[in-house]
């Protein structure tokens, strides 16, 4: 058998060739990522027990629901302005088309700096959070609330809420990519900014009684499995290349804050 096997190898170089030319860093990192996003809905595991609890009809959930839904439904109906600011906050400032398009901005502007990788991580993510939460919509197929009197209403089905899940993963991207170039002491600052709009975007849907709070927490964790999957194919495609790892704290691309892109290890190598 091992005889044979090396008269194999020797047999065909040419597809040794191929193969050596195609297991690259760049490879590797496209593979895992693909990978990474269709393996997102499996292992998410805290957003599938809370799927079971839903579908369960869990009566502590289902209690929490109607309670919250019930008494912030209350306040809208007598705080008419209140109403009118939660619907400027979540159709205009944290819609989903308006955290996608800042998203998308940045890519291109990562194309710009030739950040080829953090690009299209930073579109992957966005992308496979819309693609997916849109099926799992589409699967569980949740009702929405029904309250007396609705101050607002939301096509389609309940379960996860696409704003949370939109904003979870949309700040998840401009955070990582743009923390780099904040100096450390205001880095608390873009931190509380994420964190509230994707509190506060939650709270909006539930407060406009188009969800209910396990629909935003499902979005929350459904969004955070996306982002966590793709972060750590980004982080091992930096160690397959010799760039030395990071805290995610710090954000994925610190060569960012540079001016200059950093030489790659082959050229560096090479010069």
């Amino acid at each position: 058998m091992t005889q044979r096997t090396a008269r194999s190898r020797h047999r065909f170089p040419a597809v040794r060739a191929v193969l050596a030319r195609h297991a690259g860093p760049d490879v590797a990192f496209g593979r895992r990522l693909v990978l990474a996003v269709a393996a997102t809905a499996v292992v998410a595991v805290p957003f599938a027990l809370a799927l079971v609890l839903v579908e369960a009809q869990w009566p502590p959930l289902h209690r929490l629901d109607r309670a919250t839904a019930e008494r912030l439904h209350r306040t809208a109906l007598e705080h008419p302005a209140w109403v009118r600011v939660l619907d400027f906050f979540t159709d205009v400032v944290w819609d989903p088309v308006t955290m996608r398009l800042l998203v998308a901005a940045l890519v291109v502007w990562l194309l710009t700096r030739r950040a080829w990788r953090l690009a299209a991580w930073a579109g992957v993510t966005a992308a496979a959070g819309g693609l997916i939460g849109f099926l799992v919509k589409n699967v569980v197929e949740r009702a929405r609330p029904h309250l007396p009197e609705p101050v607002a209403h939301a096509p389609g089905f309940s379960f996860p809420s696409g704003h949370a899940m939109a904003a979870t993963t949309s700040c998840a991207v401009l955070l990582l990519v743009l923390l780099p170039l904040v100096p450390r002491r205001w880095r608390a600052l873009p931190w509380a900014l994420a964190v509230t709009a994707v509190v506060g975007v939650g709270y909006t849907r539930v407060a406009l009684g188009v969800h209910w709070v396990s629909d935003v927490v499902g979005g929350w964790l459904l969004g955070l499995a996306v982002v966590t999957a793709t972060t750590l194919v980004f982080e091992a495609w930096r160690a397959d290349t010799g760039r030395a790892r990071i805290p995610v704290s710090e954000g994925l691309e610190p060569e960012l804050s540079s001016s200059e892109e950093p030489e790659s290890p082959r050229s560096s190598g090479t010069a």
